[in-house]
């Protein structure tokens, strides 16, 4: 059996695209296969399960030698199990830069295009086999073309992106704003995480200048339920670091209706990290950033120390 997962922090689209392959697998290749999820997915991710009616697939925490699988919505192997080097990688279809790191048994398929979302990619390299789809997979399809893109506000959002999700929610019958609503409420329900699952919820790991940095990401239509709790966020980066072997935790908080992140100012090297990677004068614990919403256009390029 083929194992499809994405990265070990599991979002809508890590989470969506491991199903929508799996599926491709089974009911148009003939191989059987099965998602599987690297961590608990976050609560916009459980929230598009249940909607279109998906039990969550089975949390991995390795895998063993020989295994058949095929990695979605990443390439780095630090999101990744620790043995991943050891299975036999049949695919690989990102939407990332690549990092470098994997090695496989032999020659390969590897997508990555530059698209907003890993789903978008898949639809295409389906073609006319799509339209064999259930309705649940292009609902799950199209779930996560509305999160990677913020509902079409992150920078990296393409016309090949809107186009698919546009076509997708007229065949559903779904209005994308309506439904990104209910996505982005769902998402912005944190009550249940304590502060080191917030913190590592959608995160990856990243070295700039010999530092190595956790860059967290909040995605958030109520940035005030975070920013309460930001005491003791900022209180939990030292362990969380130290636990992670990170020398720095950042966290952003997007607030996805305004357009903006709030980035927590714990200490100096945060505050360095402000001023040099985003112009800015940082004189609190926290700083604005205007238009920046998107970790992978906007923030990690510009990280600097």
């Amino acid at each position: 059996m083929i194992q499809v997962f994405g990265h070990t922090a599991p979002d809508t689209d890590a989470t969506g695209s491991a199903i929508v392959w799996a599926w491709y697998l089974n009911e148009i290749k003939g191989q059987s296969a099965a998602a599987k999820l690297l961590g608990t997915p976050n609560t916009e991710a459980a929230f598009v399960l249940k909607r279109w009616g998906f039990e969550q697939p089975e949390i991995i925490s390795d895998v063993a030698e020989g295994d058949d699988v095929v990695i979605v919505d990443t390439n780095n192997p630090a999101e990744l199990p620790a043995s991943i080097n050891d299975a036999n990688i049949l695919e690989i279809i990102d939407h990332h830069l690549l990092v470098g790191g994997i090695k496989t048994k032999g020659p390969i398929n590897i997508t990555v295009r530059p698209l907003a979302c890993t789903a978008t990619i898949m639809a295409d390299l389906m073609g006319e086999d799509l339209a064999k789809a259930p309705d649940a997979i292009k609902g799950v399809m199209l779930s996560c073309i509305i999160s990677d893109t913020l509902e079409f506000r992150s920078p990296t959002t393409t016309e090949t992106d809107v186009a698919r999700a546009k076509s997708l929610a007229a065949e559903l019958g779904v209005d994308i704003s309506e439904y990104a609503a209910e996505m982005f409420a769902a998402k912005s329900d944190v009550s249940a995480f304590s502060d080191a699952e917030l913190l590592r919820m959608d995160s990856k790991k990243y070295e700039v200048g010999g530092k190595e940095f956790r860059v967290s990401v909040l995605e958030t239509t109520t940035p005030a339920i975070v920013l309460d709790r930001k005491a003791s966020l900022m209180d939990s980066m030292t362990a969380v670091a130290t636990e992670d072997g990170v020398d720095q935790v950042l966290l952003f908080v997007v607030d996805i209706l305004n357009e903006e992140s709030t980035l927590l100012v714990s200490n100096d090297l945060v505050k360095t990290v402000a001023e040099k990677s985003f112009g800015v004068t940082v004189s609190g614990d926290t700083v604005i950033l205007p238009g920046v919403v998107s970790r992978k256009k906007q923030i990690i390029p510009q990280l600097a120390v």
